[in-house]
C-alpha cells in the first residue's frame, strides 16, 4: 500500500477530514470506509487524552489508514510524543516563521535532518525489531509535515516557512486567515484569494504541497483544479450533524 507521499508525489489528490469529538479507534475505520484518504485529529481544539489519541492511532496503523494530528502548538513533547505514538505526519496550527517550521523538523525527524529521539521499541515501529538506520531513513522520507498557514503574518513569510527541509505541506486555515484579515468567513475576498495564490506558487516552486480544511465542500470545489493537492473536508462531528440533517423531514418539518 502506498503511503500518503508516496500518493501526493504520484500527483493524486488526497482528501482527508478532521477527528475532534468521537474518541472511539472506530472512528479510523468509519472514515476510512466513507471514502476519506486520511484524517488529522485535533489536539489544539479537541478535548483528547493521550491514551485516546493513542488508541484512535493504534487502529489506524492497523488498517493502513493514514492518521495525523494537530498538536496544540510546538514544543517538544507535543510533536515527540504522537510521533512516538505513530503518526503519519502532523500539522503546526498559525505557523507564522521559518524558525517555528525549523522546531518541528528538529523534534520529528531523524539525524541528520533532526534531532528526534531514538526508542524503535515503540507503536511507531508496530514493536517490531527493525534495522535502525534503515528505519529511520524511511522514517524521515515518509512523515508528513503540515505548517498552517492562518494569518497575514504567515502569508508574509509563507516562502521561508516551505523553504525549510523536511517541511512538506503550507495548509491554509480558512477561517481564522479570514478572521485575521477582519473579513471572517469571506473566502471569496480578493485579499484571500491573493494569499492562497501565494501559498500555492510557494508549494509548487518548492516541490512541495499545498492544501486548506474547509467546514462545507462549496469554497473548496473551486481550489481543487488549482494546485491544492492535500485538503480536508468538514469533522467528525459535523458529518454527523450532516447526514442527520434529514430529521426534519420524519418529524413532518420537510424545511427543518
Amino acid at each position: 500500500m502506498q503511503s500518503l507521499k508516496q500518493r501526493l508525489r504520484a500527483g493524486e489528490q488526497v482528501l482527508g477530514t478532521m477527528v475532534t469529538t468521537f474518541t472511539s479507534p472506530d472512528i479510523a475505520r468509519l472514515l476510512q470506509n466513507c471514502g476519506f484518504d486520511f484524517f488529522i485529529v485535533d489536539c489544539e481544539h479537541g478535548a483528547f487524552t493521550t491514551r485516546e489519541v493513542a488508541n484512535i492511532i493504534a487502529e489506524a496503523r492497523g488498517i493502513g489508514m493514514p492518521a495525523l494530528v494537530r498538536i496544540p502548538e510546538m514544543r517538544r513533547e507535543h510533536a515527540l510524543k504522537f510521533m512516538e505514538m505513530g503518526a503519519s505526519g502532523l500539522l503546526l496550527p498559525n505557523t507564522e516563521s521559518a524558525e517555528q517550521a525549523r522546531m518541528l523538523v528538529d523534534c520529528t525527524k531523524y539525524a541528520p535532518l533532526g534531532h528526534r529521539g531514538v526508542s524503535l521499541s515503540r507503536p511507531h515501529t508496530d514493536f517490531k525489531k527493525v534495522n535502525g538506520p534503515e528505519y529511520m531513513r524511511r522514517a524521515n522520507d515518509e512523515t508528513i509535515l503540515m505548517c498552517q498557514i492562518e494569518s497575514r503574518e504567515g502569508v508574509g513569510h509563507i516562502e521561508e516557512i516551505l523553504d525549510v527541509e523536511g517541511i512538506d505541506v503550507g495548509f491554509i486555515g480558512p477561517n481564522d486567515m479570514t478572521q485575521d484579515y477582519g473579513i471572517l468567513g469571506r473566502f471569496d475576498d480578493p485579499q484571500i484569494v491573493a494569499a492562497f495564490e501565494r501559498i500555492i506558487a510557494a508549494a509548487k516552486a518548492r516541490g512541495k504541497y499545498a492544501g486548506a480544511h474547509f467546514g462545507k465542500a462549496e469554497p473548496l470545489i473551486p481550489w481543487l483544479s488549482r494546485g491544492m493537492q492535500i485538503n480536508m473536508w468538514n469533522s467528525d462531528e459535523g458529518l454527523l450533524c450532516l447526514g442527520a440533517a434529514g430529521i426534519g423531514a420524519l418529524r413532518g418539518k420537510e424545511n427543518a
